[in-house]
């Protein structure tokens, strides 16, 4: 979806950039996940989640002005600022029918209060709003294949998978800026939250 935002976008302004926010797990933890990206784009042939660290998104895409990120940079600083560093727990793999497969999120209260703040956030600054997909709500995960992966592929990778074993935890101790460079996304800048 992020990819297809950038195409639909592609004839953008010289001076605006795509952007994303969201937590990143530190390595090793990071490439593991990675590891198993790779998997799915080896043996399902869904290669399009290859393209992002492992990350679990609290907003969507967005369009920005290049000569505006200070202020971004500066409103995002003052937000996590009030935010404690905390866990985040990884069990499993779940699914988005027929498309999606990612790591179950564990996700402790602060995560959505981070959320929910973040959005607010961005619609009062800088009215942009987080195109939640559907207007589901938000349902944090760490997406493994997506958007390229077909439905029978699906069948086969979910029945291959949904049982798997993976367990996980790791220190969320920033929100992370990703930026995208017209062919992939790279952490752009990290925001640490304050200590324990």
């Amino acid at each position: 979806m992020a990819i297809n935002l950038y195409r639909r976008h592609i004839r953008m302004k010289e001076d605006v950039g795509l952007y994303f926010l969201a937590i990143v797990p530190k390595r090793p933890l990071r490439d593991r996940i990675r590891e198993i990206k790779i998997e799915f784009a080896e043996a399902y042939l869904s290669k399009a989640s290859l393209r992002s660290p492992a990350h679990l998104t609290l907003h969507m895409p967005f369009q920005w002005k290049f000569d505006k990120e200070e202020l971004l940079f500066s409103a995002i600083s003052t937000l996590v600022q009030k935010v404690n560093i905390f866990t985040i727990d990884l069990n499993g793999f779940g699914a988005f029918k027929p498309r999606v497969i990612y790591l179950n999120v564990i996700a402790p209260e602060t995560l959505h209060e981070l959320q929910q703040d973040l959005n607010r956030m961005m619609k009062r600054e800088f009215n942009i709003f987080n195109a939640n997909w559907r207007d589901y709500p938000f349902n944090p995960h760490m997406t493994l294949a997506f958007r390229d992966l077909r439905p029978v592929n699906f069948d086969k990778a979910w029945k291959e998978n949904k049982d798997r074993v993976f367990t996980e935890s790791f220190e969320a101790d920033s929100l992370v800026l990703l930026k995208h460079n017209k062919k992939e996304w790279e952490i752009y800048r990290e925001f640490p939250f304050s200590k324990r």
